[in-house]
C-alpha cells in the first residue's frame, strides 16, 4: 500500500492504489501475521487500527442501542442506567487499568519475540481479572437499592430499577474479562480477533435488547432489567469464545493448558505495571461519579440528558480510541524490538490522524446537538441540557484528539504512573471543584458542569501532550 501512496499520477497507479488499499482492508478485518515492528508504518498503522476501530465501533453501538430501548421507558429508566454506570465506571476503571498493562507487557514481549511469556502473562492476566471482579459481585447483588440511594436515585429507580444494578454488577465478571482478554490479544497484534469477538456479543446483546426489554410472543416483558439480561447474556458468550480462540491459538498468541497455573512472579509484575493504569483509570472515572453527583442534585432530567449524552460521545469516540489503540500496540512492541524512534514516530502520525477525525465529530456536534439527542428521547428538557453539552464540548475535540493518543504512548510503554498523576491533578483538584464553583455556587447549573468538564479536559490533553514531547517514557522497563 505505501509503495503506491506517492504514484497517484495515472490510471493503472490509481487503480493499483486502490486494489491495494481494498486488500489491506481485507487483511485488517481477517488479520494477519505482520511484524508490526518490522513492516512499513502507514501500513502498520492501518492493519492494527482498522479492526480496533470497528471492534469499538460495535462497543459504542451496543451503548446507544441500549440506550434508544431503555429511553422508550421513562427519563427514570435512563437515570438509572447512568447512575448503574457510575459505579460501572469504578470497574472499567480496574478493568481497563488491568487492561492497559496487559496490553503493554503483551506487546513488549512480543516484539522480545518472546511468545511463551507473552502466553504465560495472558493466562495469569485473567486470573488477576476474575480476582477484580468479585467484590462489585457482592455489592451488587446484595446493596444495589443502597448504592442508587446514595447517588441520589428516584423512588422509581430505587423500587423497580435495582434488577438492573443487580444484573449489571452481579455479573460483572464478563464484563472484565472481555476487556482484558480483547487487551491480550490486541497487545499481540491479534486485533482483528477481538474486533470479532465483540461484534459477537455486542451483536447478540442488541437481538436480546427489544426482545427482553418489551417481551414478544412468550418471552416475558422484562422492562429495564432485560437491558441487563441481554448485556450479560451477549457478552458471556463473547467471554466464551475469547477463552476458546485464546487456547486453540491466534496468529500472535497461543495460551497453552501447561501454563494454566498461578505465577507469583508474574501476577506480581502485571500487578505492579496495572497499578498506574488502575489508578490513572479509577481517578478519570470517579470524577465522573463527583459529577454526576452534582447533576443528580439538578434533577433527574440533567442526569438523562447527560447520559444520551455521554452515549453519543462514547459512540463518536470509539472510532478516535481506536487510533489511539493502536498507538499503545505500536509503542510497546517497537520498544520491545529497541526502536524507540519508530514507536514517536507512530504516535506523531496517529495523532494527526486523530485530530483530523475529531475535528469532523466537533462539526457534527455543533451542527446538530439537538437531533442526535432527540434520536433517544422526546422529553424537550432533556434534548435541551444533552444538546448544551455535545455544542461545548466540541470546542475542545481538536485537542481531545491529541491527548487519546498521547496517553495511549504513554500507557503502551509501561509507563502508566504519568498519566495517573496528571489525572490526579486535572480531574480531582480542577474539574470537581471547578464543576460544583460554577454548578452550585454560581447558579449555572448543568451547564457549570460542563464548562468545568470542558476547561479541565481541555488543559489536560495540552499538557500531557507537552510531556511525552519530552520522551521519558522511551526509558520504561516492563
Amino acid at each position: 500500500m505505501e509503495n503506491g501512496e506517492n504514484n497517484i499520477t495515472s490510471g493503472p497507479s490509481v487503480l493499483l492504489t486502490q486494489n491495494s488499499i481494498w486488500q489491506e482492508l481485507k487483511n485488517a478485518i481477517r488479520g494477519t501475521e505482520a511484524d508490526y515492528t518490522k513492516i512499513g508504518l502507514r501500513r502498520a498503522i492501518f492493519l492494527l487500527a482498522v479492526p480496533m476501530i470497528l471492534e469499538l465501533v460495535m462497543e459504542s453501538t451496543f451503548a446507544i442501542v441500549d440506550i434508544f430501548f431503555v429511553g422508550k421507558l421513562s427519563s427514570s429508566a435512563v437515570a438509572t442506567v447512568g447512575l448503574t454506570e457510575t459505579y460501572l465506571f469504578l470497574l472499567y476503571s480496574l478493568a481497563m487499568g488491568l487492561a492497559t498493562a496487559v496490553t503493554a507487557i503483551i506487546a513488549r514481549r512480543i516484539g522480545e519475540k518472546n511468545t511463551g511469556d507473552a502466553g504465560i502473562v495472558a493466562i495469569q492476566s485473567i486470573f488477576l481479572a476474575v480476582l477484580c471482579s468479585i467484590p462489585f459481585a457482592i455489592l451488587g447483588i446484595f446493596f444495589s437499592k443502597e448504592l442508587l440511594t446514595l447517588m441520589g436515585a428516584d423512588a422509581w429507580s430505587i423500587e423497580h430499577g435495582y434488577h438492573y444494578t443487580q444484573w449489571m454488577l452481579g455479573g460483572n465478571i464478563v464484563i472484565v474479562l472481555l476487556f482484558v482478554i480483547n487487551a491480550i490479544f490486541r497487545g499481540a497484534g491479534d486485533a482483528a480477533i477481538a474486533m470479532r469477538v465483540l461484534w459477537i456479543a455486542n451483536g447478540l446483546n442488541i437481538v436480546l435488547d427489544p426482545l427482553l426489554i418489551f417481551g414478544w410472543g412468550p418471552v416475558p416483558a422484562f422492562g429495564i432489567e432485560g437491558a441487563a439480561i441481554a448485556t450479560n447474556t451477549g457478552r458471556g458468550v463473547g467471554v466464551l469464545l475469547q477463552l476458546w480462540i485464546l487456547f486453540k491459538g491466534g496468529k500472535h498468541i497461543h495460551a497453552k493448558l501447561s501454563q494454566l497455573y498461578w505465577d507469583a512472579k508474574v501476577i506480581l509484575n502485571i500487578f505492579i505495571t496495572s497499578l498506574g493504569g488502575v489508578g490513572q483509570m479509577l481517578i478519570g472515572m470517579t470524577s465522573w461519579i463527583f459529577l454526576m453527583r452534582i447533576l443528580a442534585n439538578i434533577g433527574s432530567e440533567a442526569v438523562a440528558g447527560s447520559t444520551i449524552a455521554l452515549r453519543i460521545m462514547m459512540f463518536t469516540l470509539m472510532p478516535a480510541w481506536g487510533l489511539s489503540n493502536a498507538a499503545a500496540t505500536l509503542v510497546g512492541q517497537n520498544l520491545g524490538a529497541g526502536n524507540p524512534e519508530r514507536a514517536e514516530s507512530s504516535v506523531w502520525k496517529i495523532g494527526f490522524y486523530n485530530m483530523i477525525f475529531l475535528i469532523g465529530v466537533g462539526g457534527v456536534y455543533f451542527a446538530f446537538n439537538k437531533q442526535l439527542v432527540a434520536i433517544f428521547t422526546d422529553d424537550a428538557r432533556v434534548i435541551a441540557i444533552g444538546a448544551e453539552w455535545l455544542q461545548i464540548l466540541s470546542y475542545s475535540y481538536i485537542v481531545y484528539g491529541w491527548w487519546m493518543v498521547s496517553v495511549q504512548a504513554f500507557n503502551g510503554a509501561g509507563d502508566t504512573s504519568t498519566p495517573t498523576k496528571i489525572n490526579l491533578v486535572f480531574f480531582w483538584f480542577i474539574q470537581i471543584p471547578l464543576s460544583y464553583f460554577l454548578a452550585i455556587q454560581l447558579g449555572w447549573a448543568h451547564s457549570g458542569v460542563f464548562w468545568g468538564v470542558f476547561f479541565s479536559e481541555t488543559s489536560v490533553g495540552l499538557f500531557t501532550l507537552w510531556l511525552f514531547s519530552k520522551g521519558s517514557w522511551k526509558t520504561i522497563k516492563v
